[in-house]
């Protein structure tokens, strides 16, 4: 016994943050969120697709947000966002978005060992579709894991980029 215990230890522990996305849950490592938040006023944005709700302040960034039920095609179309969600923002390297969800996310620390490979042809269905990052499976729960840095395709984060040029010709045409 004392041997498998050993075991145990040695299974490096992550933190996810936990969300439901329709009626399942999804989790996202907690060293990519950078804090979550009451979703504050959405300005929509002209040409972008329909799962960007647009634009936000958040603590003085203006940001995308995006509602992932919406891109993963998860939410009936009668079902619209409730009048009050949450905002989970997530920074990558180039940008930084927000992400909508109906319910406050909760962390959950689980061993690495309990995160298993996403199915291969979940993987192969779409190119893109690499931001899987595994299934974990925890006290009869199933949580998939979500890789948000893989998330938006290099098209997409071109779409929520105007920021810097919107600034630069904010500031010309003032002058």
């Amino acid at each position: 016994m004392p041997e498998s215990e050993k075991n145990v230890k040695q299974d490096p522990i992550i933190q996810l943050i936990v969300f439901r996305l329709g009626d399942e849950e999804y989790g996202i490592r907690i060293e990519q969120v950078k804090e979550v938040t009451i979703t504050p006023e959405i300005a929509r944005m002209p040409k972008t697709p329909p799962f960007v709700k647009g634009i936000a302040n958040l603590r003085g960034d203006i940001i995308a947000i995006v509602d992932l039920e919406e891109r993963f095609r998860l939410r009936p179309a009668e079902v619209e966002m409730p009048s009050m969600s949450y905002t989970m923002a997530i920074e990558a390297k180039e940008y930084t978005i927000g992400i909508m969800v109906r319910e406050v996310p909760q962390p959950l620390s689980i061993p690495v060992s309990s995160i298993e490979k996403a199915p291969e042809f979940i993987q192969d269905i779409n190119i893109h579709d690499k931001y899987i990052e595994g299934i974990a499976k925890v006290d009869g729960r199933i949580v998939v894991v979500l890789d948000m840095l893989k998330l938006l395709t290099p098209s997409e984060i071109m779409q929520l980029q105007p920021k810097a040029e919107s600034s630069a010709a904010g500031s010309r045409t003032k002058g």
